[in-house]
């Protein structure tokens, strides 16, 4: 094609859908149609509207881009490319191919410019509720009159798959809520997916049902229509009291003679012979692979570097800022940086022995309560649970339309939707983020805990009613398989503390973590403080298990447990030691903290000569055969539980001093 023949903007966008149709056939994987046919939307978005520097993809106020699309990733890494990320042409080449920053979906931390990981559908279009709030609640917090240091954007490319999915609906209905005008979703509609047409699963009006959603909706008929695009998206930015979906009609894989508008070109490469015959159709060489025209690369390189000009004017507006509020610039740099305020941890409270029972959700509650004036950006709350998960900070406001600087979130019952959202908080540096739920419902969160985990981004994931300690409520409620499935994800930390002290130490290492999400576990039932000058420090916590309660003389047996079994061992401990079995006792409130130890440190704990061993959890028994050893053994939850009060159901599921005595003496017996 010779720029002289046609203009430069229509150059640019037909290189962005052969280099990615390139990448995708080099790959012999992918997915090249809706690249192809949404390239006219990222061209406007990249050369006309985002507020971005290749230079720092990291800067403050950046607008957000997700690709909540994640399969048509190949647009994004094209455009990253082209204005000037840290993308080579040849990391282009090595797409899907091992050890390349261009992975299959647009991954976190992979490759410069990508502000969150996508890949399962809906996903990426609720963490951009989650950036949204992020936006609101630090303009809120740090802007001041000719100061709007945060007033950026999120920007999303969202597809029927999206659509479908039912985080979707969730996080749609809780962004137009809130009214969160500052998300801006370009939502391709190619009436394409895997199976076929849309049409055999999908023909609901999402116009309509975004619109009842409280939504800016705008119908654009034709993608390749950048005039209207660009209309559309000014209409967009002016709307501030609405989130907008900007509804666009796209034909997947434009330009490919054969397979465009089929499923043909949405999971799979054209096909050596097909990428020539959209090379011919848009005037590039066909024997050329990955072949950018001088122009269109300087194009859009000068596209890039004008962030450079939009960042350093906000640096100056920031120097000043510091200057006529230096307490409020050095509280927002000091949570950018990922660093805590002096003196933080001295708030945490101390729980006596002689305190009333305490369920470690109330002690939970009272630790957040303790520490949130310390740390101004812990913000957070609950699926409709915040009274039974004690959630809510009560010296401050919640996050509404009205007051973006409440730090108290209502999401409602979308658990689902409220754990994305956290991934997006959790992606705005300066924000601490958290959300509770019951640990039964930790299952309809289980997509963005996985990819917190993934990313090696630190939300806080809060859960009560831990076992079959919540008693009535019954199987359905009760958690048994939980524990063990998220003790099974990389990066994930899960602490279940057993007591009020430890629930203070378990806040303290959740804060202080990175490199991953956080699972905090916590009782519904009221359980024993326990003794700090007679059992083990709760900080031992920090280690992952530590010995609570040591033998009167050299042990021969170890009692190992979490939360509130831990106060059932200290019980049975007494009993074995006055039947003359030296019994040591090991707290031991997170794996993932415990593996990170040296081994001198696990062999104190766990001696390899001590090798007759009990481990008590009211949960699967999955994963303790580790510690336990093969003389060992584990009382735990081979089947659901049942409705029944807490103590009929400890009785009839063997958790009792009595039940553990003989399990123990069985083991000693072996």
């Amino acid at each position: 094609m010779e720029s002289n023949t046609k203009g430069i903007e229509e150059l640019a966008i037909n290189t962005v859908r052969v280099l990615s149709a390139d990448a995708v056939q080099k790959a012999n994987s992918g997915h090249p149609g809706t690249a192809m046919a949404l390239a006219p939307l990222g061209h406007v978005l990249w050369s006309k509207f985002l507020n971005y520097n290749p230079k720092n993809p990291d800067f403050a106020n950046r607008d957000r881009f997700i690709l909540s699309a994640g399969h048509a990733c190949m647009l994004q890494y094209s455009f990253l490319h082209l204005t000037g990320y840290d993308l080579s042409l040849d990391d282009l080449k090595n797409f899907r191919q091992l050890n390349s920053k261009t992975a299959g979906h647009p991954e976190y931390g992979l490759a410069p410019g990508i502000d969150v990981t996508t890949g399962p559908l809906g996903q990426g279009f609720a963490n951009g509720v989650g950036f949204a709030i992020g936006q609101k609640h630090l303009a809120a917090r740090y802007n001041r009159p000719g100061y709007k240091l945060f007033n950026y954007n999120v920007y999303a490319i969202v597809s029927d798959g999206d659509m479908m999915e039912g985080v979707t609906s969730e996080a749609a209905s809780l962004a137009g809520h809130l009214q969160l005008g500052n998300l801006i979703y370009l939502y391709d509609d190619n009436h394409i997916s895997i199976e076929g047409s849309t049409d055999i699963t999908f023909n609901e009006d999402v116009s309509a049902r975004f619109r009842s959603y409280g939504w800016h909706v705008q119908d654009l008929p034709d993608a390749n229509d950048i005039h209207a695009l660009e209309l559309a998206l000014i209409n967009a930015k002016a709307e501030s009291q609405k989130p907008s979906l900007i509804r666009v009609r796209s034909l997947i894989a434009y330009g490919s003679p054969n397979k465009s508008g089929t499923a043909g070109s949405h999971g799979s490469p054209l096909g050596a012979e097909e990428l020539k015959l959209v090379k011919e159709f848009f005037g590039f060489d066909p024997e050329l692979s990955f072949h950018i025209p001088k122009e269109v690369a300087k194009y859009y390189k000068e596209k890039g570097e004008r962030g450079i000009t939009y960042e350093k004017k906000w640096d100056e507006l920031f120097a000043d800022y510091r200057k006529k509020y230096p307490e409020l610039a050095a509280e927002y740099e000091l949570a950018r940086d990922g660093k805590l305020p002096e003196g933080w941890k001295d708030q945490l409270p101390a729980f006596k022995a002689s305190e009333p029972k305490m369920a470690t959700r109330q002690a939970s509650g009272k630790v957040l309560n303790a520490i949130a004036g310390s740390l101004p950006n812990l913000i957070g709350g609950a699926a409709d649970l915040s009274p039974s998960t004690e959630t809510t900070l009560k010296d401050f406001d919640s996050f509404t339309a009205e007051n973006r600087a409440g730090r108290n979130f209502h999401f409602g019952i979308r658990e689902h939707a409220m754990g994305s959202a956290l991934n997006g908080l959790a992606l705005t540096k300066g924000i601490i983020p958290f959300g509770a739920t019951f640990l039964m419902f930790s299952e309809y969160m289980r997509p963005p805990i996985r990819l917190a985990a993934i990313m090696k981004v630190s939300p806080i994931f809060v859960y009560t009613h831990d076992s079959i300690g919540l008693g009535e409520d019954g199987t359905t409620h009760q958690p048994v398989e939980q524990l063990a499935s998220l003790r099974s994800i990389p990066n994930v930390t899960v602490i279940r503390p057993a007591d009020a002290n430890e629930t203070a130490q378990a806040w303290r290492v959740a804060i202080e973590k990175k490199g991953g999400p956080t699972v905090l576990v916590f009782t519904r039932q009221a359980l024993p403080v326990l003794d700090q000058d007679k059992f083990g420090k709760a900080t031992g916590l920090e280690k992952g298990a530590y010995i609570l309660s040591e033998s009167s003389s050299k042990p021969e047996l170890i009692l190992m447990a979490t939360g509130s079994e831990v106060a059932l061992i200290l019980q049975a401990q007494e009993i074995l030691e006055k039947d003359g079995i030296s019994t040591r006792v090991v707290s031991m409130p997170s794996w993932e903290l415990f593996e990170q130890q040296n081994a001198a440190y696990k062999e104190e704990v766990f001696p390899k000569a001590i090798r007759k061993r009990l481990a008590v959890e009211m949960a699967s028994p999955m994963g303790w055969h580790k510690y336990t050893t093969d003389e060992g053994a584990i009382l735990g939850m081979t089947t659901f539980g049942e409705s029944a009060p807490a103590e009929d159901l400890y009785k009839h599921f063997g958790f009792t001093p009595a039940n553990v005595v003989d399990r123990a003496k069985e083991v000693l017996n072996k």
